[in-house]
Parts: structure tokens; C-alpha cells; sequence
């Protein structure tokens, strides 16, 4: 290791003596600067499963609509939660850290399971350039960095593109929301996902249309881009699934 790799952990072990790093969820300290949550909180985490299935129920819901390689959500969104609270943190509260942690933590599932080992670029569902100027970041950004890095490819930045400033979804109806996304994306550079094997990264999956719509637009306009596509939470209600 280099003298300035010995420094950089030197100085990060003094900040953490003053600064330690601390669950999000119960505030213990965390084992690690990019551990997301304490041991404990993580063993009480709401998983799906969905990454070790090829046939699970957001791949399901996914398959009806558009062609995909894989599909998959990691935690399911249980309201009142402190997972829920967790994203509307990094969401809403510029809590950007959180949400580079939690794609990390998608990229470890991710890479432990033998059905995502073909993926060889990552992209994340992009925000309108005025409400991303609002929040001052791209939540879905920085998870699809954390997923990048954990699975050793690269994150495409840039590629999508999102037109219009429609409203958010979760302020819309079931049936209100396809129509909201509708046509809303499109791709800029197809050349860097031809013939690649693209995971699109976003938060949240409820409907599916947000996923679907940018999926859409990304196989009309590369029609040799092989798409999987992976969020952090889905929601029970959408899924059908009870308790």
C-alpha cells in the first residue's frame, strides 16, 4: 500500500473517533464508512428475495409489457417503516450519502447472485433537468453509482433523457400514471448501449411505469441493447402481496 493510501485510512480513522458512522434506521455505530445500516437493522430488513428468482413478481409484471433480461426489487416499501423513512431521506432531504450507500448495497445482492453476472453497464432512471435542479441531485444517480461500483461496470451517465416536467408519481393515480410517463424519455448517445447488456436503476417500483416507459425508449431507439432493470424498493400493494 502507498504512503498516501496509509495516510487517507489514518485521517479516516481519526474523523470517524469524532464523526463515527451511525445506522440510519437505530443510530449503532456501523462497522464500516459504506455500510448502509447497522448488522442488526439489516438482519430485521424487509427482503424480497427477487434477485436470486428469474421468475418473481416484479419480473413478471415486467414481462407483459416490454422484453427484459432480468428484473428485480430488494426490499419491499412498508409504509411507516423505517426503510420508508430511510428513502424519503435521500429522496427528499438531500440525505445524497444514503442513497450511494443503498446501490452499493443493491450491487453486493446483486453480485452475490449467479442470474446478474451478464451486466456490463449501468444507468439510472433520469429526473427532469428543473426538478433536479430543485432537489440538487439524481436519488436514482447515485444508487445506480453505488450498483456500478459493487458489480465492477460502468455507469452510463447521461444516456437518458426526460422531457417533460410532469408530476411526481406518487402524487397521481393507479390508472392516472402510464399516461404521466408516456413518451417522456428518450436517448441521447444510443452508441454507448449498442450491443450491451444495460441495468436500469431506479428507487422505487410501484406500477411499473416508470421503468417500462424509459425501457421503451431505450429498446426503440438500440434495439440491440440487452435491458435488465432493478430497484431498491416495490411495493406489497402493487405486488399483491398481503402482510
Amino acid at each position: 500500500m502507498s504512503t498516501l493510501d496509509d495516510i487517507a485510512r489514518g485521517l479516516r480513522s481519526v474523523a470517524e473517533l469524532f464523526y463515527p458512522h451511525t445506522c440510519p434506521l437505530c443510530g449503532a455505530r456501523t462497522e464500516g464508512e459504506s455500510q448502509l445500516v447497522c448488522t442488526r437493522c439489516m438482519v430485521d430488513a424487509p427482503l424480497t428475495g427477487f434477485e436470486q428468482l428469474a421468475d418473481n413478481p416484479v419480473s413478471r409484471r415486467v414481462w407483459n409489457q416490454i422484453p427484459i433480461e432480468r428484473a428485480c426489487s430488494l426490499l419491499y416499501y412498508v409504509h411507516e417503516g423505517e426503510w420508508r423513512r430511510l428513502a424519503h431521506r435521500f429522496k427528499f432531504e438531500g440525505r445524497w450519502k444514503y442513497a450511494l450507500d443503498a446501490g452499493r448495497m443493491m450491487g453486493s445482492m446483486l453480485a452475490e447472485s449467479p442470474l446478474w453476472g451478464g451486466v456490463d453497464c449501468v444507468a439510472a432512471v433520469p429526473l427532469h433537468p428543473l426538478r433536479r435542479l430543485w432537489r440538487g441531485y439524481n436519488q436514482s444517480e447515485y444508487l445506480a453509482d453505488g450498483v456500478a461500483q459493487l458489480l465492477g461496470v460502468d455507469h452510463i451517465r447521461g444516456c437518458l433523457v426526460r422531457h417533460s416536467y410532469n408530476r411526481p408519481q406518487v402524487e397521481t393515480d393507479k390508472e392516472s400514471r402510464w399516461k404521466n410517463v408516456e413518451g417522456v424519455f428518450s436517448v441521447r448517445h444510443p452508441e454507448l448501449l449498442a450491443g450491451r447488456h444495460l441495468l436500469l436503476v431506479d428507487d422505487v417500483f410501484t406500477t411499473g411505469a416508470t421503468m417500462i416507459s424509459c425501457g421503451e425508449a431505450i429498446l426503440r431507439a438500440v434495439p440491440d441493447c440487452r435491458l435488465s432493470i432493478a430497484t431498491l424498493f416495490v411495493s406489497k400493494q402493487e405486488l399483491g402481496i398481503n402482510g
